[in-house]
């Protein structure tokens, strides 16, 4: 699946997910459009083995009788995702405002939040990205 992240009138609505989403970091891995066969994944996920070598963990597999290992770095580099050193954690005081500003209508101290509170829009965009984390 590919994102195409330009504004247009048939975006009206959708144009402050479309801004996030150019300025983040994962503007790359959701535009990029490589080809990958359906025989290869089914290879990779057969024959794949966790591994750990010198504190680097990867995974190895055999595809086309191929060992191919796979790293963070590897998939960090493949993805154009030059944040390494990029934030791993917010504080509940810096991620609240912003939710309000993503249209989430009931204000809390929390940081549990539902998708019914955000606008349409968000709460689409809060529904994929769920559904492409879900292992089901």
């Amino acid at each position: 699946m590919v994102a195409y992240l330009s504004q247009s009138d048939a975006s009206e609505g959708f144009n402050q997910i479309i801004d996030f989403l150019n300025r983040s970091s994962i503007k790359y891995a959701l535009t990029v459009n490589p080809n990958i066969y359906v025989s290869c994944i089914k290879q990779f996920w057969t024959t794949v083995a966790v591994k750990k070598v010198n504190d680097i963990i990867r995974l190895q597999a055999l595809v086309d009788k191929k060992k191919v290992m796979i790293t963070e770095a590897i998939i960090r580099d493949a993805l154009h995702l030059d944040d390494v050193e990029g934030v791993e954690c917010l504080p509940n005081k810096e991620i609240i405002p912003k939710l309000a500003r993503m249209g989430y209508e009931k204000p809390s101290t929390k940081l549990t939040f539902y998708k019914a509170f955000f606008s349409s829009q968000w709460k689409f965009l809060t529904h994929i990205i769920l559904q492409c984390m879900s292992a089901k």
